[in-house]
C-alpha cells in the first residue's frame, strides 16, 4: 500500500498543487476583514517597473524586462531590475479586484505588517510596498535557487540527513517568528525557497498574522492542516509545528502522512490522527513526527513550556549545533545550479492570462488599500 502511495498518490499530490497555483484552493469561505494598516518600508529609489511581453504595469521608474515566475489565485510574481544599479528583485503584483473578490483584504495587510517587522536570514525581506487603481505591488529580494518543492518532486524524497538539515533552519525561522508573537500558518514545501547557497527562505507570508490570542479563520493547504484549525477551535502556534511534523514526514517519504482525493478526506484522516510510516523511516524521526502530529495541542512538542527548545532537544537533532543554524554555517546538501543574479531557471514559468485585464477600481475599493 505505502509503495502505491509512494508512487501514483505523490503524483496525484503534486497535480493538485499545481493546479491550486491557476484556480485558487479549496478550502471553506474565509472571513471578511477591511482594515488597512502599515505604511511603506524600507523605501527605495523607485526606478521599478514591469514589462511582460506587450503587458506592461507602470511603476515610478525606468522599464526593465520581466516575466512571471510565480502565480496564484489573484496575482504574479515577476523578475524585475533596477537598471541603475543593476539588482534584480522580485515583485508580487495582486490584482485588486480578486483581492477584494476573494475576501483576501486583510490577508494582504497581514503579510505587509509582518514582513515589516521581521528581519531574519531565512525569511523573506520585503522592501518597497505600492499600489496604484488596479493592482497592489511588493517588492522582495529575489531567492534564484528555487522552491524546494521543485527539488523534493525531482528526487522523490530526501535522505534523512538532508531532511534534518532543512527541519532545522525552518525551526529555527518558526521559533524566530513565535518570538515575534507572528504565526506563520502556511508551511509546506512550496513556500520554501532556497537561495544561491542553498540556504532555505521562507516566503509567503499571506496567511502569517500576528497573534493576540487565537485566530478562528480557516486558511492554508488542506494536507497540512492542524486538527484545531479544522475544528475552527480557534488556533495559535501550536498550527506550526503540527505543520513541521507534516514537512518531515513528507520530506523523507515523498508524500505526506494525510493524503486524499477529496479535501473533505483528508480532514477526517487528519481528525483521526493514524500514521502509516515508510518502513525505511528511522525509529527517532517517527517518535518525533508522533510528538509533533498530536491532536490535543496542549501536548504537541513545541507548543508545551519550553516551546521550540523541546523540538530542538529531540534525539533526532543530537547532532545539530543549534548555534551554528541562523549563522548559516551548516553546509547544504543542495547547492542550487545558478548562472547569475537574475537566472530563472530553477523555477517553472507560467503562461499569462487574461488576470491583468481588470478594470479600475472605484475609489471607495482604495480606501482599503489607502495605506499601501
Amino acid at each position: 500500500m505505502l509503495l502505491h502511495v509512494g508512487v501514483w498518490g505523490v503524483w496525484v499530490c503534486y497535480l493538485q498543487r499545481l493546479i491550486c497555483r491557476y484556480y485558487g484552493q479549496f478550502v471553506p469561505k474565509l472571513k471578511n476583514h477591511s482594515e488597512a494598516d502599515g505604511s511603506l518600508c524600507l523605501p527605495l529609489s523607485p526606478s521599478f517597473s514591469l514589462c511582460n511581453f506587450c503587458i506592461q504595469w507602470k511603476i515610478p521608474g525606468e522599464l526593465s524586462e520581466s516575466f512571471a515566475w510565480g502565480t496564484g489565485t489573484f496575482g504574479r510574481v515577476h523578475l524585475v531590475k533596477e537598471k541603475t544599479a543593476k539588482h534584480f528583485f522580485a515583485l508580487k503584483v495582486m490584482s485588486i479586484p480578486d483581492v477584494i473578490r476573494l475576501k483576501q483584504e486583510q490577508h494582504v495587510h497581514n503579510e505587509k505588517s509582518v514582513l515589516k517587522e521581521v528581519s531574519h536570514p531565512f525569511l523573506i525581506r520585503l522592501f518597497w510596498t505600492w499600489h496604484d487603481e488596479r493592482f497592489l505591488y511588493m517588492l522582495m529580494e529575489y531567492v534564484p535557487g528555487g522552491e524546494l518543492f521543485s527539488y523534493l518532486r525531482n528526487r522523490g524524497r530526501f535522505s534523512s540527513t538532508t531532511g534534518l538539515f532543512y527541519s532545522a533552519e525552518i525551526i529555527c525561522a518558526i521559533e524566530y517568528l513565535h518570538s515575534k508573537e507572528i504565526v506563520y500558518r502556511d508551511l509546506k514545501p512550496e513556500n520554501i525557497l532556497l537561495d544561491r547557497d542553498g540556504h532555505i527562505k521562507l516566503t509567503d507570508f499571506g496567511f502569517a498574522k500576528k497573534l493576540v490570542d487565537r485566530t478562528w479563520t480557516l486558511c492554508g493547504t488542506p494536507e497540512y492542516l492542524a486538527p484545531e484549525v479544522i475544528q475552527s477551535k480557534g488556533h495559535g502556534r501550536a498550527v506550526d509545528w503540527w505543520a513541521l511534523g507534516i514537512l518531515i514526514f513528507e520530506m523523507l517519504s515523498g508524500f505526506p502522512p494525510f493524503f486524499d482525493d477529496n479535501p473533505f478526506g483528508i480532514y477526517q484522516k487528519i481528525l483521526a490522527g493514524k500514521i502509516d510510516f515508510p518502513r525505511h523511516l528511522e525509529f527517532h524521526v517517527k517518535d518525533l513526527i508522533k510528538k509533533l502530529l498530536v491532536v490535543d495541542r496542549t501536548r504537541r512538542l513545541g507548543n508545551m513550556k519550553n516551546g521550540a527548545n523541546d523540538v530542538k532537544r529531540h534525539r533526532w537533532f543530537h547532532s545539530v549545533d543549534w548555534e551554528a543554524v541562523p549563522q548559516r554555517k551548516l553546509k547544504p546538501p543542495i547547492v542550487p545550479k545558478i548562472a547569475g543574479d537574475g537566472d530563472t531557471s530553477n523555477f517553472e514559468t507560467y503562461p499569462e492570462n487574461d488576470w491583468d485585464t481588470a478594470a479600475p477600481v472605484p475609489q471607495k475599493d482604495l480606501e482599503i488599500f489607502k495605506n499601501f
